[in-house]
């Protein structure tokens, strides 16, 4: 299925690679360490959307906005991230940058359908449920996208992560995979 999805997928990775490096003249892509199954962790591939040094412009946001902190903190997401560039927020909404993790999935690190991968910071905010999130492959894509996506908590994101987990079937993966469709045509509660 991701082989297919990849070769499908080909001309669409072509441009998206055109139009990144046209506006910006950074890398093409973005690999950042995340934790999967068994707590081993990998590099994540995806379209880079934000600014070549955004760690540092995230560390003056969240400094000087108490607001953007604690939207920060309680979600992980930021509506108004400053280090999202233009191409970036509609490969974004789109959830364009997130098709270079086929090859996550083809390497094995990831499935198609499983919780989000997750960096360290992340790891606490499971709590007891992170047994849960390790004991599954990460997936492009998940329950929590298609109920919610960035609009929910991260409680609740923990929450949808464990019942997918306790209940995994193929049939639920196959509704997630059909509810992500119009979940991304629509680009709802995306940023």
């Amino acid at each position: 299925m991701a082989l297919s999805a990849f070769v499908a997928l080909s001309p669409l990775f072509i441009l998206t690679a055109l139009l990144i490096k046209l506006t910006d003249r950074g890398p093409i892509f973005y690999r950042h360490v995340r934790l999967g199954h068994g707590r081993r962790s990998f590099a994540c591939v995806k379209f880079r959307t934000m600014v070549a040094n955004a760690d540092e412009v995230l560390a003056e946001h969240l400094r000087s906005s108490p607001e953007a902190a604690a939207e920060w903190a309680s979600s992980r997401k930021l509506k108004n991230d400053p280090r999202v560039t233009a191409v970036g927020a509609v490969l974004r909404k789109l959830s364009i940058d997130e098709l270079p993790q086929l090859i996550n999935v083809l390497r094995g690190e990831m499935s198609m359908v499983g919780p989000r991968p997750i960096v360290f910071d992340e790891v606490p905010l499971y709590g007891a449920d992170i047994d849960f999130y390790f004991s599954a492959r990460p997936g492009l894509t998940g329950v929590w996208q298609v109920s919610g996506r960035s609009d929910a908590a991260y409680s609740r994101r923990v929450a949808l992560d464990r019942r997918y987990v306790e209940n995994w079937s193929l049939w639920t993966d196959l509704v997630v995979v059909i509810k992500t469709v119009p979940a991304v045509l629509t680009a709802r509660n995306a940023y």
